[in-house]
């Protein structure tokens, strides 16, 4: 079977679509759905069924998925093992990061890393819904979230603000500032869970909840502000903001011009970005030069987040 196609079928079935499978591995989309499609008749049964944008496991594809799982990380354990005892430059790194930073962040380190050492291969990987940032499979994650155990150390990158993204003719448009707590009672369009984005934005609209003269709504996370529509992606949240159908917030890497975004002047609308790897020596040589080249590149102010 071909490899690629199995790493292909992975990623989509980690909640990957067919497009980011595409920008992320520089092929295009029909070759991916080729592939899957020939995977399928490999396998002799059906893997995927479409809903809406994604694609979903059918009962064979989780069965399926299970073994490919182990194989993938074998073989890429046995690759990189055997690589780098010759050469560190030819190894391998499993990179995986937070689907917000995949327009960016990821693109910009790659690019650079890739021209220091060309012969390395970086197997990049969006982080499946309510993925744990120490997940032992990978080498280096680029994430939000912070490890919970003892086994990964994480460094800040960067902080970047949360901003208030809403529609070009909104009353809002123009202030220097806006609190939370002044938009309470206006719908809202949030990124659903388990994105680590979210679990900030529950924060904040608790707090800004909490801290309204009428007093508190609802102790829940999201108290008692008018969620109309939670959606998987951040583009999506824009969309809808842009069409008037509500508010959202947003990092600040994220805005894409459609909406007009404002800063807060709540306390901790802020999001750190940071690198997870794991502790105790336990990286291969190129993984080590990969995470020496990210601190590097973000300790020399060559990343930078811009909006607006």
């Amino acid at each position: 079977m071909d490899v690629d196609a199995l790493r292909w079928f992975q990623q989509v079935a980690d909640g990957a679509t067919v497009t980011d499978v595409a920008a992320v591995e520089h092929v295009s989309q029909p070759g991916v759905s080729r592939a899957l499609a020939r995977l399928e008749r490999e396998v002799g049964a059906p893997l995927l069924v479409r809903q809406g944008r994604l694609l979903r496991m059918t009962r064979a594809g989780t069965l399926f998925k299970r073994h490919v799982d182990a194989a993938l990380h074998t073989l890429d354990d046995g690759v990189a093992a055997v690589e780098q005892l010759s050469d560190p430059e030819s190894g391998t790194v499993h990179v995986r990061f937070e689907r917000s930073l995949g327009a960016w962040l990821v693109p910009q380190l790659v690019r650079d890393f890739q021209r220091e050492h060309p012969r390395v291969r970086l197997v990049l990987e969006p982080a499946p819904p309510g993925a744990e940032p120490d997940d032992p499979q990978v080498d280096v994650a680029l994430t939000s979230r912070r490890p919970t155990g003892g086994t990964h150390r994480w460094r800040r990158l960067l902080t970047e603000p949360v901003l208030l993204a809403v529609p070009a003719r909104h009353a809002l448009v123009g202030r220097e500032r806006v609190a939370l707590t002044e938009v309470r009672h206006e719908p809202l369009v949030l990124l659903a869970a388990p994105a680590p984005f979210r679990g900030l934005v529950d924060g904040l609209l608790r707090a800004a909840d909490a801290a309204a003269t009428d007093g508190p709504t609802t102790a829940e996370p999201g108290g008692g502000w008018d969620v109309r529509f939670e959606v998987s992606d951040l583009a999506t949240v824009q969309g809808l903001v842009a069409a008037g159908l509500g508010l959202a917030l947003v990092p600040a890497s994220a805005v894409d011009g459609r909406t007009e975004v404002l800063p807060l002047s709540d306390v901790g609308a802020t999001r750190d970005v940071g690198v997870v790897w794991p502790s105790g020596g336990a990286l291969l040589p190129s993984a080590r030069l990969f995470l020496s080249h990210v601190a590097d590149v973000v300790g020399r102010g060559h990343v930078a987040v811009a909006y607006g």
